[in-house]
């Protein structure tokens, strides 16, 4: 259970360790705080993990950087002690309603806050108590996935997709491709979850890492010319699907108007079909994880 040392309401800046975190201080966002701090001063307070051996960071680190560099003695904070998975959760959170990530940086914390979450939640016994730890699961795990959907545009099918994906990433491979010159999106991650062969996912990884290519995909292909494979033999849908997307890219704005027009239901019809999939496909892996 987390305690709050509510007589402790600021720390010396120097005492605050910034330790191993899910994200990476931004230099460009210290030095945004840095301006803003210098014009304003500083508002709010961090959230600081008090243990055996020091105080450390959970929210906050930017903030705290920032102060730091601009050589202020005391930072405001909330100080707490609390559990390793506790002092994740809220790391998670903080992230997850603080400054835009970027889609592996939100896939992997959503797939973390879940692992987290299930590790705090454990079923005590079988029967009633089981049964309300996983609707109690899947609550909190809907709720958060519109929260962010509404946030960020996307549909709640979207946020599901990358849990899905951030949960195939270790703790290197993502640290790896958060870095990459370009950015990994949701498209790449689910062409990576595809992939069974180690050999092919290191490779496809080094490649996104390195910025040899932009897309996932374009990795997978280099790695089966470079061992002389032929591409798969596609199937029907992938065809068709083909078609359609290349038909989608050469019509002019006026004719994809139209054809929403007359088919935009349709369209919206399988959105919601495909979310109402994704909605019971989650709801059904998280009562798998508990049985």
């Amino acid at each position: 259970m987390i305690e709050r040392l509510t007589t402790v309401t600021e720390l010396p800046v120097d005492q605050i360790e910034i330790t191993a975190r899910l994200r990476d201080v931004s230099p460009d966002g210290v030095e945004t705080l840095k301006e803003t701090i210098s014009a304003n001063g500083f508002v709010g307070r961090i959230v600081v993990r008090r243990t055996k051996k020091g105080d450390c960071v959970l929210d906050g680190a930017h903030r705290l950087t920032a102060m730091r560099e601009l050589g202020e003695a005391m930072i405001p904070c909330d100080v707490i002690r609390c559990s390793d998975d506790e002092a994740r959760m809220l790391e998670i959170d903080g992230n997850l309603a603080g400054q835009r990530l970027t889609a592996i940086q939100l896939s992997y914390f959503l797939a973390r806050r879940r692992e987290t979450y299930q590790r705090l939640n454990p079923e005590a016994k079988q029967g009633y108590a089981a049964a309300s730890a996983r609707w109690n699961e899947q609550l909190t795990s809907v709720s958060l996935a519109q929260t962010i959907a509404a946030e960020r545009g996307i549909t709640p099918r979207h946020v599901y997709r990358l849990m899905s994906a951030g949960e195939k990433l270790g703790p290197d491979e993502y640290r790896r491709l958060a870095n990459a010159p370009h950015p990994v999106q949701l498209n790449d991650l689910s062409e990576l979850s595809k992939i069974t062969e180690t050999g092919e996912r290191y490779y496809v990884i080094e490649a996104l890492a390195r910025g040899e290519v932009k897309k996932a995909s374009a990795a997978r292909k280099a790695y089966r010319a470079d061992r002389g494979e032929a591409p798969a033999p596609r199937n029907a849908t992938d065809a068709e699907f083909s078609r359609l997307a290349d038909a989608w890219l050469r019509a002019s704005k006026a004719a994809k108007r139209r054809f929403l027009e007359e088919h935009g239901n349709q369209v919206g019809l399988l959105l919601a079909e495909m979310e109402e999939e994704e909605v019971a496909k989650m709801r059904s892996e998280m009562e798998g994880d508990h049985d």
